[in-house]
């Protein structure tokens, strides 16, 4: 049996009938979008890896007690658990940190920048944070070179001259691609109906 030909809810079936691949299976599927999504926000590489870790914890935990039922989408119920546990390490903490995509370097509108940290309770915070794992999803429907020029901008923070030495383009067609991202990123917004300050 190929387990990489499987979808998750087979994967997710067989770990619970004892087949340890089909974890590993699932965890070498998404553990890139799931710790991308937590570094994303929080900026800080051993944290990161913390809350990774702990994601896959709980994880475990959950689907071991049986109380897994996701319809097959085991992607974004293993963000919301990322999630959580970033909010429950921003209560504690009683700090957040946000994606900041810097306006100083270009004029990209902020896709993240939702509200003044300063001025928020825990229910601003986690308002935000339900807002920012929605738009995380949107990404996913842009298409292939909008999509993956949008994560090099703003999650790894890669200047405009890399993204196109990267992708092989020019500045002009990396800039292009960017501008086409964050048209079509405005149109997902308005038909979830996200409510933003973009």
């Amino acid at each position: 049996m190929d387990l990489l030909q499987l979808e998750d809810k087979s994967l997710v079936s067989l770990y619970l009938k004892g087949n340890e691949k089909a974890f590993e299976t699932l965890l070498m599927r998404h553990k890139n979008k799931i710790y991308n999504y937590i570094y994303a926000k929080i900026r800080d590489t051993a944290l990161s890896q913390d809350i990774f870790q702990d994601t896959f914890i709980k994880v475990v935990k959950t689907l071991k007690k049986g109380s897994y039922n996701e319809e097959g989408k085991f992607l974004p119920w293993a963000m919301r658990i990322a999630h959580n546990l970033m909010i429950d390490h921003f209560r504690k903490a009683n700090k957040v940190r946000m994606i900041s995509e810097s306006s100083s370097k270009s004029d990209d509108f902020n896709i993240f920048s939702v509200l003044k940290l300063e001025d928020e309770n825990v229910e601003d915070v986690i308002t935000r944070e339900e807002l920012e794992a929605q738009m995380v999803e949107l990404i996913e429907h842009l298409p292939d070179a909008q999509r993956d020029i949008l994560k090099m901008r703003i999650f790894q923070e890669m200047s405009f001259k890399d993204i196109a030495e990267k992708e092989d383009v020019s500045i002009n067609t990396a800039l292009g691609r960017m501008r086409y991202a964050l048209i079509n990123m405005r149109k997902l917004i308005e038909k979830h109906n996200l409510v933003t300050h973009i």
